[in-house]
């Protein structure tokens, strides 16, 4: 029923389109494709028993703008969620490597000369995850609350480690550049650079995570206000 019904209103649009009334056919595509959901089809039904001409054009004018908007609004939270799942990737992969060193180290796997023992701040980094996890689970369903609670723990189990770790080892970085003496080393490799490395790199994935997400929660939003308004 639901088929045969989109298909009459498809075939409305189409005579007008004849009448040469539409002749954008981008438009009558849009309004074609969106003619079987409920409420397009429930106004395609008004303005086809009900309407004038110039109320018609009017009308499907305006159900043109809406579509698109919608559209629009589609598009820019399927691309936020995307770049938000490869930063939720990138985070993960810098995750496995400090918590590598952590196990490694308090297994005593390897000596501690190849694998130094980690920084104070690597500790609670550990703790990172959860936001990332969050994330994840709140993208497939446009889950508010979880995005909101990734974003606020975040800032304290991702960025605050982060700014503890760069004043943490702030002297013995400043020790190695002026003396270049280092005392911790990962595979040979001056431990304080590798996890400044890392640090900087945490600093740029966290940010931009945050940034995407409060983006993402402004979509969603302005996306369940207007479904209210309706």
């Amino acid at each position: 029923m639901n088929f045969v019904k989109g298909l009459q209103m498809s075939e409305y649009v189409y005579k007008l389109y004849q009448s040469s009334q539409i002749k954008c056919l981008g438009t009558l595509f849009l309004i074609v494709n969106c003619s079987h959901s409920a409420p397009v089809r429930a106004i395609l039904h008004y303005v086809q028993t009900n309407a004038h001409i110039e109320e018609q054009l009017l009308l499907l004018t305006l159900l043109l703008c809406s579509t698109v908007s919608l559209l629009v609004r589609v598009e820019i939270s399927v691309a936020l969620k995307s770049e938000i799942k490869k930063l939720n990737i990138a985070h993960a992969v810098v995750w496995l490597l400090v918590a590598a060193q952590v196990v490694v180290s308090q297994l005593n796997l390897v000596s501690h000369k190849v694998v130094a023992s980690p920084y104070q701040w690597e500790y609670p980094y550990l703790l990172s995850i959860i936001p990332t996890v969050f994330s994840f689970m709140a993208l497939p369903k446009n889950n508010i609350s979880y995005l909101v609670i990734s974003m606020i723990s975040a800032g304290l189990f991702c960025v605050a480690p982060i700014l503890y770790g760069g004043m943490e080892m702030f002297p013995v970085a400043q020790q190695l550049y002026r003396h270049g003496k280092a005392y911790r080393f990962i595979f040979g490799f001056s431990a304080v650079s590798i996890m400044y490395l890392v640090l900087i790199i945490s600093l740029q994935v966290h940010g931009w995570q945050i940034y995407y997400s409060k983006k993402l929660l402004d979509a969603w939003f302005t996306s369940t206000q207007d479904k209210k308004k309706k």
